[in-house]
């Protein structure tokens, strides 16, 4: 039977968590808001509007939401060009599609931004397909991309693992019915990702592909 092997990607295959710190803190500051940079690095994961909304509230103008997040992909856009892969990300992807797992991007990225992510991984040989926040209404915590990309892969829920670096990547593979591994190279602690469903928790891309016999991979 088929497997599959669901992967976010900022933050878990490509080292960009801080870029959008800093860029949706800029954000912020340009719009008159005071946000804590700690605040925006736990909020990291969610799509732009969910985002807003967990940062300034129900309360805020919300007329102000696609100006906030049309700044930060502006901001975000300068670095486009240079973002760096994680460790043996690319060399992780391939390893599972040899060993017969179809890899698929589970993101809340979309065009060019998507487009950047995927030339920093450099597996593209390796990528069967990719649930963007273009294929779904519903983003993370929400099952929706999970299912979506295990809707493309064609493999049900009992036969997947999903990779990801938040507590947002956890919630949505648990409500989805796959079993999540965790990695800190996001920035989020192992206690708050094994909290949200994490099953296990490894550093990054290259100590997964370092214990992948062990790991849930080689358990299934």
């Amino acid at each position: 039977m088929d497997r599959a092997a669901v992967f976010d990607v900022d933050g878990t295959l490509v080292d960009t968590n801080h870029l959008h710190v800093v860029t949706w803190w800029e954000a912020f500051h340009q719009a008159g808001h005071t946000v804590p940079m700690h605040s925006i690095h736990r909020a990291i994961g969610l799509g732009s509007e969910d985002l807003v909304a967990r940062l300034l509230g129900e309360e805020r103008k919300k007329e102000q939401d696609a100006e906030l997040s049309a700044a930060h992909k502006a901001l975000y856009g300068q670095y486009v060009d240079r973002l760096p892969a994680m460790q043996d990300a690319g060399r992780l992807l391939r390893r599972l599609d040899h060993e017969g797992w179809k890899v698929v991007l589970a993101t809340s990225a979309s065009g060019p931004e998507l487009s950047a992510l995927r030339r920093a991984i450099s597996a593209e040989d390796a990528i069967a397909a990719t649930a963007s926040a273009d294929d779904v209404e519903q983003g993370k915590p929400a099952p929706e991309p999970v299912e979506q990309a295990l809707e493309l892969a064609g493999v049900p829920a009992d036969r997947a693992v999903l990779v990801g670096d938040t507590v947002w990547d956890m919630q949505a593979g648990r409500r989805a019915g796959v079993r999540c591994v965790g990695v800190l190279c996001g920035g989020i602690p192992r206690k708050d990702l094994e909290e949200a469903g994490a099953s296990a928790v490894y550093d990054d891309p290259a100590h997964l592909l370092a214990s992948l016999a062990e790991s849930p991979f080689g358990q299934r």
